[in-house]
């Protein structure tokens, strides 16, 4: 018998018609389910796939990550071809490989940039209703920048995370966060090492807030040190945002 190996999968997909990335009960079609079917068709083989970031129901990606193990003697790098002939239109396998049988996504030193994008017109745009929040009030972008750069470094985010959060702490690093406008479209882009349930989200409802005039940039300072989620602005709807790259800082270990 062929020995157990580990295999990485960059997986991306619009993930409008799925309950969000992690299989739970009582929840059906998510993007793990639809993997570990895949696997199953291609190999034989009962898997879990285990995910790098559980994005919610409605939430896009172009490079999630996840790793599962497999005595399938299919090249590692076979098997996102492999799997694209199985898996829905609307989720891709952009690359694989094997890895050190140890991996594991979670739990490594990592950077994830996540974007949220903004349709910033008069009236909603029935094509993009998918991929962007459609906001209609005039936005300054310079402000949400400005406000923005109060959220970079080490802090306690309670104040932006979902009440429902499970985690143990709620100390995350934000690296970068940008606000730019692309024609009709203002994006927000934030990179950090680990994020909270609903946090980019609240984030960006946040900064969208300010944007539009209720509030100053140093109102962010207060919002952290309150440590309350009512202290932050809403969570913006999930089909703005985008996992846009999973980055391990310090490389992938080959097996």
């Amino acid at each position: 018998m062929a020995e157990k190996r580990r295999v990485m999968l960059v997986v991306a997909y619009d993930g409008t018609a799925y309950s969000g990335w992690a299989f739970q009960t009582g929840t059906h079609n998510t993007i793990e389910e639809m993997l570990n079917r895949a696997i199953l068709s291609l190999t034989g083989e009962e898997v879990s796939v285990i995910g790098a970031s559980r994005t919610d129901a409605g939430v896009h990606a172009y490079g999630n990550i996840a790793v599962f193990d497999t005595v399938s003697t299919v090249p590692g790098d076979r098997f996102s071809f492999a799997l694209n002939n199985i898996l829905p239109e609307d989720i891709r396998v952009t690359s694989s490989m094997d890895v050190a049988p140890d991996f594991h996504p979670r739990h490594c030193n990592t950077e994830k940039t996540y974007e949220y994008r903004v349709l910033n017109t008069k009236m909603p745009n029935p094509v993009r209703r998918l991929y962007t929040y459609h906001f209609s009030m005039p936005l300054d972008t310079e402000v949400m920048q400005k406000a923005g750069q109060y959220l970079v470094g080490e802090h306690d985010f309670t104040s932006f995370c979902n009440v429902q959060s499970q985690a143990l702490s709620h100390v995350r690093i934000i690296k970068d966060v940008s606000v730019r406008r692309e024609g009709d479209e203002v994006i927000i882009s934030v990179t950090g090492n680990g994020f909270l349930y609903n946090m980019v989200r609240i984030i960006a409802g946040t900064l969208l807030q300010i944007g539009r005039g209720k509030g100053s940039p140093s109102d962010v300072t207060l919002m952290l040190e309150k440590k309350d989620r009512a202290a932050a602005g809403p969570t913006a709807p999930p089909q703005g945002l985008f996992l846009m790259e999973y980055r391990f800082v310090d490389g992938i270990p080959k097996p």
